[in-house]
């Protein structure tokens, strides 16, 4: 349900309650931002001994200011904190932004009194940002209720760290970027991340949502959320590489990670997902522009060998591809390079620039006028003739100057064309790459950082967000291999002929029920084939007996279950899996399967359900896809019917919120049609 958070961004009127002269108190700098709103709304201070604080009187209570409050800052200390929200909501505040502390992250109860508070708010048809939380700021409103002031700019920074936002200030200045808002999240007790990433989805002042997130509490709603943004999301997480909190009973659970379901999360909602504070603004540097690359083709310009191959080697390991040039580009570079230049690419000016500078504008425009291009980096030393005291150059020298004219012409071209220009330069902050930077062209001093970039702004695979989850059906009450099994037959997946067993007579009849070879399976082990609880290949009733007395012998099982052995001769084993995760809910994983699933860990995830399409792209996109696609003589495998046996499996288990982990492997995919040869379910 959208919420409405207008009177947390644009308050008719604000109260700071706590408000200090004490600059030791969070009370002090809140009040001192506060009153930089040069008039755009009252504020009031409110300090309960009265007098004055920052040469304004302070009123002793919210009551005693004689008028409506549309938003209140509570920063006093968690003693006061529950009557300083309800005297608040008495004067008609709309919004409350909770920064006291000593809720929630203190233990049970303190979440208690939050839980508490946050009803209340609810009730009152108001919203909270908090508690334990540093503030917000909206450069679009002049609302800043934050200790420090951040930079305008088109970014909106929702994060659980007051410190990381003073680092991006930092980062974001080379790159012209800047804040239209920051919120920090604190415990979430009211407003969520996923109220406020819609909120500034809506933003008209916001061009792109960067989120540094501890807990998504919804990691499910936050996908979705960011899916249906329609501006770039991007996402600094910690935590990732822990594994999920689950004792792991299957493959699928064994495998899943945090890690993964974040990423997985991420891909499938278009969000760009970075591991540094540095990643972060790179990416958004990027993103700042309306720039898109049609494709994922890098052109490389250079003024040195070294930095061109290094470059080359940075942009593939980013998923791109720098592809020989076409004979008409190459000629056309011929004609504005000299004879020992390199035109297929990496282009290396080979010295050319020291000559004239114009030569990298030149090359630059053509390389972004070629139609098997999508992208151009540039990289090396430009930038150093302008770069006072930069070596060859030297500030105010012909060089210098000649450089300076070709970034303005640099520039011009850039504006003129629709691709991604990116910049790598050994001097940055030269006037020359000031200039480039100004015209929107990202400049980075790392070649790794410069590939990064390119690569935020190439198409991806499709991100369809989250599919829906279905209603709950009727709970399974039990968990064993053959209601597994029969289950999943229910839902539509096949399965080989089987025959539950519990003494040799019951076994020799199944044999006159169908035909060997055999499949002998001990129940009631949750690894059957790594326990030794699988016989396969039994030709025909006398081998089918002599392994049932032989593992009879060893696990006293109290039945077995006897299957039509498949033909493995043309088929790929695979393995699907359903953990369900504590943020994300169900996450999908598909793989190479059989009894070295967790050796080979060829595997990829998404949140489930998973659509055939998309279940489609998830095949293609493993390691091992080529064996999907016939290799030395054996025939492709049908992967329309692996894509829907997928989705049948993700669907199935999404629809079972007590099923924690449940896998079907393997999955036997062979060149027409599918058959799952075993499966397994934890109930939660």
């Amino acid at each position: 349900m959208r919420r409405d958070l207008s009177a947390l961004f644009d308050p008719v009127s604000v109260a700071v309650v706590g408000a200090s002269d004490d600059p030791a108190k969070y009370g002090h700098a809140i009040a001192a931002q506060a009153l930089r709103a040069n008039g755009r709304r009252p504020v009031h201070l409110v300090n309960r001994r009265g007098g004055t604080v920052l040469g304004r009187t302070a009123a002793p209570s919210l009551s005693a200011i004689g008028e409506a409050v549309d938003l209140a800052v509570v920063a006093v200390p968690a003693a006061g904190f529950e009557d300083a929200v309800d005297e608040a909501l008495q004067c008609g505040a709309r919004a409350v932004v909770a920064i006291t502390a000593g809720f929630a992250e203190t233990g049970d109860t303190g979440r208690a009194r939050q839980h508490a508070v946050a009803a209340r708010v609810r009730a009152a048809g108001a919203v909270m940002v908090g508690p334990n939380c540093l503030g917000l700021a909206d450069n679009t409103t002049d609302l800043f209720l934050a200790s420090d002031t951040f930079t305008p700019g088109g970014i909106a920074l929702l994060s659980q760290s007051g410190n990381l936002a003073l680092e991006l200030q930092l980062r974001f200045h080379p790159h012209g970027l800047g804040f239209s808002r920051f919120v920090s999240l604190g415990n979430q007790a009211d407003v969520t991340l996923v109220d406020l990433l819609a909120d500034c989805a809506r933003h008209e002042g916001t061009h792109a949502i960067a989120v540094y997130a501890e807990d998504f509490a919804d990691g499910r709603a936050f996908a979705e959320a960011a899916a249906e943004a329609g501006k770039p999301v991007v996402l600094l997480t910690a935590g990732r590489g822990d594994a999920s909190a689950r004792s792991a009973q299957s493959h699928t659970g064994a495998l899943t990670t945090s890690a993964d379901v974040v990423s997985a999360a991420c891909r499938d909602a278009g969000v760009e997902l970075v591991a540094t504070p540095r990643e972060l603004t790179v990416v958004l540097a990027a993103l700042n522009g309306a720039r898109r690359a049609p494709g994922r083709r890098v052109a490389i310009l250079t003024d040195g060998g070294g930095h061109g191959v290094i470059a080359a080697d940075s942009v593939e390991a980013a998923g791109l591809t720098v592809p020989e040039l076409h004979p008409p580009t190459r000629d056309r570079l011929r004609k504005v390079l000299w004879e020992q230049s390199a035109v297929a690419n990496p282009v290396d000016l080979a010295g050319m620039g020291e000559q004239d500078p114009g030569s990298y504008a030149q090359t630059v425009a053509a390389l972004l006028a070629a139609e098997e291009v999508d992208a151009v980096l540039m990289t090396g030393y430009f930038g150093g003739y302008a770069h006072a005291g930069g070596g060859l150059g030297g500030g105010g020298t012909v060089l210098a100057d000649g450089e300076r004219a070709a970034a303005r012409l640099i520039a011009d071209r850039h504006r003129a064309c629709a691709k991604p220009l990116v910049v790598q330069s050994m001097y940055p902050d030269s006037p020359t790459c000031r200039t480039l930077a100004a015209a929107g062209i990202p400049v980075f001093g790392a070649t790794e950082d410069a590939a990064r970039a390119l690569a935020a702004t190439t198409p991806g695979a499709p991100h369809p967000g989250p599919a829906p989850l279905p209603p709950p059906a009727a709970p399974l009450r039990e968990s064993g291999y053959l209601h597994t099994r029969r289950a999943l037959e229910a839902a539509g997946l096949s399965f080989p002929a089987a025959r539950e067993v519990h003494n040799e007579a019951e076994l020799l009849a199944a044999t006159a029920e169908f035909g060997g070879p055999y499949v002998l399976k001990a129940l009631h082990l949750l690894h059957k084939s790594d326990a030794g609880g699988v016989a396969l290949g039994l030709a025909g009733p006398d081998e089918l007996r002599a392994a049932f007395h032989e593992m009879h012998a060893r696990f006293g099982a109290s039945s077995y279950s006897v299957e039509a052995m498949a033909d493995l001769s043309d088929g790929v084993e695979l393995i699907v899996g359903v953990d369900r995760d504590p943020r994300f809910g169900p996450v999908a994983m598909v793989g190479l399967g059989g009894v070295l699933a967790e050796t080979l860990r060829d595997v990829v995830f998404a949140l489930a359900p998973v659509t055939a399409e998309h279940a489609l792209r998830l095949l293609r996109g493993l390691r091992a896809a080529a064996l999907l696609g016939g290799v030395r003589g054996r025939p492709p495998v049908d992967l329309v019917a692996a894509a829907a046996a997928v989705a049948t499996i993700t669907a199935f288990a999404a629809a079972h919120p007590e099923i924690a982990e449940i896998e079907v492997n393997p999955l036997l995919v062979r060149p027409h049609g599918v058959l799952a040869l075993d499966s397994r379910a934890v109930l939660a």
